[in-house]
């Protein structure tokens, strides 16, 4: 079978971060075809505008420190992590941008990923704290 839904569920990295890529890429897609978006060329907070093939390696790297740091205790916090790069390398190669549409007014636009991405952080730094 091409697709193992047991495999994937068991492997809380990937299956979260396909959640999250599927959440953010459906989200995007819909907020930019119906309601109004930010177009985003720069980083977080939109800073370092153009610099999109940085960003891209970047995505890269930290794909690459996920599959290292990978393990069974903080899975969950590397797929919140992988979801976010992923959805945001989709934008940066496909779109040359990426799409924010959540605005709080007082911070600046995000989306799906950039949420997911944070959280993982976080949970990451609860983890190495914690022991």
């Amino acid at each position: 079978m091409l697709f193992n839904l047991k495999l994937l569920v068991a492997n809380k990295l990937i299956f979260t971060g396909f959640l999250v890529v599927l959440l953010d890429q459906i989200t995007k897609f819909w907020m930019e075809n119906y309601h109004s978006v930010t177009h985003n060329y720069g980083a977080a907070f939109g800073l370092f505008q153009g610099g999109r093939i940085l960003f891209i390696l970047v995505g890269i790297l930290v794909l690459y420190l996920i599959y290292k740091w990978r393990n069974s205790y903080n899975n969950f916090a590397l797929g919140l992590l992988l979801g976010g790069v992923i959805g945001n390398l989709i934008d940066r190669v496909v779109r040359v941008y990426v799409v924010d549409f959540i605005d709080l007014g007082f911070w600046p636009s995000f989306n799906v990923a950039d949420s997911a991405a944070t959280v993982g952080v976080i949970l990451l730094i609860y983890y190495h704290w914690k022991d």
